[in-house]
């Protein structure tokens, strides 16, 4: 969710599945498509909630590996050109979506955001992979009518192509200023466990469930 113009560079990070031996063939990808929420903006490496997603995967022994292609500022625009060939390179067993945000924060038109998100499903389905939709709120800045919508978007989406949703990645501590960075946007260090939290009860079920 980065306001500046400036953007950090793609981070992408693997985890294997399980630390204690090289991945076998039967490790499946998680593909993380996100922005500055899930791309450690202003973090140390490895510290946000997708490394530490990494981390417990590999603690509970899931043959999981997870591709972290999620860059700051990015947009549902961004995401839906990047997505093809992200799909074409990890053949991911999950695509977990993490974005919008910037995409409310700069007012973009909410119709436009929501074909992007949809298409992305699609390209998702069509891989044969299965969908994990994080939502996000935003501040009220373009009015309440705006807001709703936006933040209701994400709920829409997931009723109509029957995909798992994470409603809010900041639930539980959006108001409490000791978990952001000076900025005020951007979780802190300690947040990113509550991140995780936040996205775990949804993405458990899934590690389990055959291909889309």
């Amino acid at each position: 969710m980065c306001l500046s113009a400036l953007c950090l560079p793609l981070l992408v990070s693997i985890a294997v599945g399980s630390a204690a031996a090289p991945a076998v063939p039967s490790t499946r990808t998680i593909l993380v498509l996100g922005d500055s929420l899930s791309a450690e903006y202003g973090l140390p490496r490895d510290t946000g909630w997708v490394g530490r997603m990494s981390e417990r995967l590999s603690r509970q022994n899931r043959q999981y590996s997870v591709v972290n292609a999620s860059i700051s500022g990015d947009t549902t625009s961004g995401g839906r050109a990047r997505l093809p060939p992200l799909l074409q390179r990890w053949e991911p067993a999950i695509v977990v979506i993490e974005l919008g945000a910037n995409d409310g924060l700069r007012g973009l038109d909410l119709d436009q955001m929501r074909n992007n998100l949809q298409a992305m499903i699609d390209a998702c389905h069509q891989a044969r992979a299965r969908v994990l939709l994080v939502g996000i709120r935003i501040p009220p800045n373009y009015g309440r009518d705006y807001t709703e919508r936006f933040f209701e978007t994400y709920a829409l989406l997931a009723r109509h192509n029957r995909v798992d949703l994470v409603p809010f990645l900041l639930e539980g501590f959006a108001d409490r200023l000791d978990l952001f960075q000076p900025d005020r946007i951007h979780p802190n260090q300690q947040a990113q466990g509550l991140m995780l939290d936040n996205v775990w009860p949804r993405l458990q079920p899934m590690l389990h469930r055959p291909a889309a």
